[in-house]
């Protein structure tokens, strides 16, 4: 006699969210394992109230994706834009860096042997050398010679930036410039050069006058792939904002430009801001370096390095900020001047290092706070 069959009940059919839902014969395993964890998050829950076959889902969903027809398109198209320029933004926000350079006369009359490994340490790719008395970086490369001053950057990954001729002024730069690009350096900075306290109509002449004396100079700045960058100092032509805004109007070419120095502008964070903005791409030489108590008198340490990023009152962002909105691509220069010049800013290479980086890591800080 037979054994009897053992009757084998029938899978249950699925039926509402579930039928839709569930996965065909062959489907993706990672599939059925979805749906059944949906089928035991289902089972608390009455199942006619959630009874929905599929002709009434695909309607729902039709009447869900037609209701943005009901939208005009000028609206859609105005909300689509905004979103666009709003991740734009934030991608420029995101990839605006500032691009460091290392000012040598930080270590004072240091070995270039000594300053040159610093840069990496600083997050620089490149170097500015200054001359006496701010520092003697500049007559060491002309005591090394050229091919070993070239060699010294190159076996440490480091690059001629800038050179800074404050003493040559911005008529006696041309042999430099020739020495520049030879180097492959593409910036000089230096002051200005003409009256000290004009101010309106005489300010604009003046400056306008300066430029035209320089254009002698600017013909070899273009032919040497350079470009003279004029810093806003104290006692000088160029010194006040008005000096910089005509300076940037009336250059004549890309070949002059400004090195920007926060120092000798009035503490006002939207003043120089605002500055910044008006100058734009004419910024060439961006120094991080404020006023603090002053660069001329004889301080305890402590108050001396209050020049620095961080230390002293101003708050960088808003200048960063304004940075980023003109989208400044030029070198960025952790700075202050010791008493007496010529002298490092601390007393030994090592400790320079580190201030320059405390200044760094703030600056890190300010920039992702905009």
């Amino acid at each position: 006699m037979a054994e009897p069959v053992e009757k084998v009940a029938a899978p249950c059919k699925p039926s509402g969210l579930s039928a839709f839902f569930h996965p065909k014969p062959g489907g993706s395993r990672h599939f059925a394992l979805c749906f059944k964890l949906f089928d035991v998050l289902l089972k608390p829950v009455r199942k006619e109230e959630l009874m929905m076959n599929r002709r009434d889902f695909l309607a729902v969903s039709a009447a869900a994706l037609s209701s943005r027809s009901l939208v005009p398109t000028e609206s859609v198209a105005a909300t689509e834009s905004v979103a666009a320029e709003e991740s734009v933004a934030a991608d420029a926000r995101a990839d605006f860096q500032l691009k460091y350079i290392l000012a040598t006369p930080m270590y004072g009359y240091a070995p270039l042997a000594e300053i040159v490994p610093e840069a990496a340490k600083v997050g620089a790719t490149h170097i500015d050398i200054w001359p006496k008395v701010h520092g003697n970086q500049r007559e060491q490369l002309d005591e090394m010679g050229e091919a070993a001053f070239t060699k010294l950057l190159a076996d440490h990954k480091v690059k001629l930036g800038c050179i800074t001729q404050y003493k040559l002024g911005p008529f006696g730069l041309q042999d430099e410039m020739k020495l520049a690009r030879r180097l492959g350096c593409e910036l000089l900075v230096c002051g200005g050069q003409g009256p000290k306290d004009a101010k309106g109509k005489e300010l604009k002449a003046a400056v306008g006058k300066f430029i035209e004396q320089l254009k002698p100079h600017l013909a070899v700045a273009e032919e040497t792939g350079t470009t003279i960058a004029i810093e806003n100092h104290g006692n000088n032509l160029i010194d006040s904002p008005d000096s910089l805004k005509w300076l940037a109007e009336l250059r004549p070419s890309k070949h002059l430009g400004i090195a920007f120095a926060p120092y000798h502008l009035p503490q006002d964070e939207k003043l120089q801001s605002d500055l910044i903005r008006t100058l734009g791409n004419s910024i060439r030489m961006f120094y991080a370096w404020e006023h603090g108590m002053g660069c001329h008198v004889k301080l305890p340490k402590e108050q001396e390095l209050m020049q620095m990023p961080g230390r002293g009152t101003l708050d960088f962002a808003p200048l960063l900020a304004a940075l980023r909105d003109i989208k400044y691509d030029g070198w960025s220069e952790i700075f202050m001047h010791p008493v007496p010049r010529g002298v490092p800013i601390l007393d030994s290479g090592e400790k320079i290092t580190a201030e320059i980086n405390r200044s760094r890591k703030y600056l890190a800080e300010r920039l992702s706070s905009i």
